[in-house]
C-alpha cells in the first residue's frame, strides 16, 4: 500500500525487509527520507533510531515513523529527531504530504562569480 502510493506520487524508493537492512541501505544509498515502522524483524525501528542517533551521517536523513504503537514511548522517537509520526492506520494522502514536507529542499546552485573585465589587444 505504501509502495504503491509513493510510486504513484513519482518517488523512487528502496525497501528493506528488516531494520538491519534498512540501516545498511541508509548508509549506502543516503535516501532523502526514510519511512520507518517501529515493529520490524532483526532490528526494530527503535534499534534503528538508536543506531542512527550515534551516526552523524544518518542523523541527516529525515525519518517518518509509521506505527500502530501509540504508547507514550513514541514521544521518545520525537525527541530523537524524527521528522514526523504517522499512526496506523493512516491516510495515504497524509503520508504523501509528510514525505513532501520532510524532503530536504533541493540545493540551489550559486550564481557564477562576476568576471573581471578583460583588456583587448590593440
Amino acid at each position: 500500500m505504501i509502495i504503491a502510493a509513493l510510486k504513484r506520487d513519482g518517488y523512487t524508493f528502496l525497501e528493506a525487509p528488516n531494520g538491519r537492512d534498512a540501516l545498511d541501505l541508509m548508509r549506502s544509498d543516503h535516501p532523502d527520507v526514510v519511512v520507518l515502522d517501529l515493529m520490524m524483524p532483526v532490528l526494530s525501528g527503535w534499534d534503528v533510531l538508536h543506531e542512527r542517533s550515534g551516526d552523524e551521517e544518518l542523523k541527516r536523513i529525515p525519518i517518518i515513523i509509521v506505527s500502530a504503537n501509540r504508547d507514550p514511548e513514541v514521544a521518545q522517537a520525537v525527541s530523537q529527531g524524527i521528522c514526523a509520526f504517522l499512526p496506523k492506520p493512516f491516510d495515504i494522502g497524509a503520508l504523501s504530504a509528510l514525505v513532501r514536507s520532510c524532503m530536504p529542499a533541493p540545493a540551489v546552485p550559486l550564481p557564477p562569480a562576476p568576471q573581471a573585465p578583460q583588456s583587448l589587444p590593440c
